[in-house]
């Protein structure tokens, strides 16, 4: 049973704790940088943050963000908050890339001959590897390692179904949770510790819930009698965050019930489950961002400037945000005239 909290009895109008402060430059600091403070020669996006907020991984065209880079072609990074340097990674990704809950595996799709696959990269160990997922096409989540992860398939035309598939946590096996009988996005989200699953089937409109302590059973969150997006299972696996008509719902797993956020457009949730990123609703490009509390209701702008940011772009309990802007005014010289990634500090 799904009961969504209408608009008056979630809150009536959020505070905005940054309201009347300039959010341009307050606690804002670019990540697209060379280890020195060059600033890239060409555009970055893609960000992701650790829950810890000790690293982030982006995607970029820059040739100058790290050394002996020659080329202009589309590249993983890896800046290290705690001393600033960058690492590069292979690609070109076909994707955002990702790092694991524990910040230690680096991973990124990118085409392997006529395959998709999924390369990891482990940053403490030094290893690295490449598992095929697809003929085709394949979408990834990754939870706290290489043992929490999971995967839609799908193969060459003219075969129209696709796999879920996910990672046993108890013995890493690859086992088989659905069959979605089409080609559109399944935007799989898998939990740090690998028991629960979020995944939309795309032609249905439908948001699922796969739990693996719960004798493997997927059920649905958002049925047939209403169309849906995925957005994000967060990293506890407590909350999942969908969008359904101009509104924002979060799905509470434990009481089964949907916190309707109206008139915005979700676009991640902290680790924990509370805190919300968030546009204006019907914005599909470029938009101010938004976290929001959960829990109080308050509203924090994180930038007034246009800007864009994905899954797994806030870190536990809401104190960084991190996201891509063309904006030339959210720190000081800022001259490049590229698309840079920025980390806003909060709390």
């Amino acid at each position: 049973m799904i009961t969504a909290v209408t608009p008056g009895a979630a809150w009536a109008t959020p505070v905005d704790r940054a309201e009347g402060a300039d959010v341009r430059s307050a606690g804002i600091e670019r990540i697209s940088v060379a280890a020195d403070g060059t600033q890239a020669n060409d555009d970055s996006f893609q960000p992701s943050i650790t829950p810890a907020g000790d690293r982030v991984v982006f995607s970029s065209y820059a040739n100058n963000l790290t050394p002996g880079n020659t080329g202009r072609n589309l590249r993983v990074f890896l800046r290290d908050l705690t001393t600033g340097q960058n690492r590069q990674f292979g690609g070109p990704p076909t994707a955002p890339p990702m790092l694991s809950s524990d910040g230690q595996i680096l991973a990124y799709l990118a085409p392997r001959f006529d395959h998709m696959a999924l390369y990891q990269e482990n940053l403490s160990q030094g290893w690295s590897n490449a598992y095929t997922c697809s003929l085709n096409s394949c979408e990834a989540s990754m939870g706290a390692s290489e043992l929490q992860q999971a995967f839609s398939v799908s193969f060459r035309y003219p075969e129209q179904n696709q796999r879920v598939e996910v990672r046993r946590p108890d013995t890493g096996e690859l086992q088989t949770v659905d069959i979605i009988h089409n080609t559109a996005s399944i935007r799989p989200s898998i939990s740090a510790d690998g028991t629960r699953l979020a995944y939309q089937d795309g032609g249905e409109q439908d948001i699922l819930l796969w739990d693996w302590a719960d004798n493997n059973v997927v059920y649905p969150i958002e049925g047939p009698d209403r169309a849906a997006e995925l957005v994000q299972l967060s990293d506890d696996g407590s909350k999942v965050v969908y969008l359904s008509g101009p509104d924002t719902y979060v799905y509470d797993v434990a009481s089964g019930t949907a916190l309707q956020v109206p008139g915005v457009k979700g676009v991640a949730i902290d680790p924990t489950g509370r805190y919300l990123l968030h546009t204006p609703s019907g914005t599909s490009g470029p938009a101010p961002l938004t976290l929001r509390d959960l829990e109080t209701g308050t509203d924090e702008t994180v930038t007034d400037r246009p800007a864009t940011a994905g899954i797994d772009t806030v870190s536990a309990g809401g104190r960084q945000v991190v996201f891509r802007s063309a904006a030339e005014d959210l720190v000081p010289e800022d001259t490049n005239g590229k698309a840079d990634v920025f980390l806003r500090t909060l709390r």
